[in-house]
């Protein structure tokens, strides 16, 4: 299978724009449920989707671990979902779901979520409303697979970002065969996935796949540094932030070329840190969001 060769070019960005012409990333996550917290990883989606150049980044996380949400980013706006004893309220939380979509130009959906019942339909909420772009990544991928025929009610311009582990997951639901690891099969495990679900599908790992079902590309760049906890949910936020700033009237949406550049700017930027720092790990998501804004600029020029 040959690469295609994606459009790596961003569009100039508008010498009168305000933070309302770069679009509004809603990033969907974090739990407190359980006893178990996860609320770095949206907070980290927030943050490089803003250093991806998004105007506005909204946090939409469980009330009690929201206002610890905010000060890891405080570039970002919040709104709280509601609880109800240990877990989301099922009555109340896919309301203000809608209304944190109900302005937004894109939305990630997953880093942290956990995968409940109310979890579940979150997701399943997000990906199935037709208008606001969606970039599924973690927790909202093993959310999804866990329902029958999903794919059904898959309306959203989406992404899905798997690694591996989730991709076999979303695979087994799919019947789809290809092997996530091997180098001979990633690129047709990716198309199939995406031709199945009529998607954008991101397949991570080294040589990251990005695949719309038509158009394959792999990113040739080798960026071992990125192995470590959270740089996941900085692509996640790269690739909404560019779909926020980049979805204009009467312009159509390419969302497998916005990905390719997320994925070649996400590797770009850890190589400028192992350059930097003469370091081959020790990377942590936010040195690697610090670097985005450059990696991006070569794709402006």
């Amino acid at each position: 299978m040959s690469d295609a060769e994606p459009n790596l070019r961003l569009p100039p960005r508008d010498p009168r724009g305000h933070k309302g012409t770069f679009g509004t990333v809603a990033i969907v996550g974090g739990t407190c449920a359980g006893g178990r917290v996860m609320l770095g990883a949206p907070a980290l989606a927030a943050l490089a989707a803003l250093r991806a150049g998004a105007g506005l980044a909204r946090l939409v996380m469980p009330a009690p671990i929201l206002p610890a949400g905010v000060a890891l980013c405080p570039s970002a706006t919040g709104i709280a979902l509601p609880v109800e004893g240990e877990g989301l309220s099922l009555l109340d939380a896919p309301a203000v779901l809608d209304r944190a979509l109900a302005d937004a130009t894109a939305c990630v959906i997953g880093p942290g979520l956990g995968i409940g019942v109310v979890e579940q339909q979150l997701a399943f909420r997000a990906l199935a409303q037709p208008d606001v772009p969606v970039v599924a990544d973690a927790d909202a991928l093993s959310a999804i697979a866990l329902q029958r025929e999903f794919w059904r009610d898959l309306r959203a311009p989406a992404v899905l970002t798997p690694h591996p582990g989730e991709f076999r997951t979303l695979a087994r639901a799919t019947s789809i065969m290809e092997s996530p690891v091997d180098p001979a099969t990633r690129p047709a495990a990716a198309q199939r996935l995406a031709q199945r679900l009529g998607c954008v599908v991101v397949l991570k790992g080294a040589g990251t796949i990005v695949s719309d079902g038509q158009r394959t590309w792999t990113c040739r760049q080798e960026a071992p540094a990125l192995a470590t906890g959270g740089t996941g949910d900085v692509l996640a936020g790269v690739i909404a932030g560019l779909i926020a700033q980049c979805d204009r009237p009467g312009t159509p949406r390419d969302l497998f070329s916005l990905a390719c550049i997320a994925v070649e700017a996400h590797a770009s930027a850890a190589r400028s840190w192992v350059t930097e720092t003469a370091a081959a790990a020790g990377l942590v998501p936010q040195d690697l969001c610090d670097r985005l804004p450059a990696a991006l600029e070569r794709f402006r020029s």
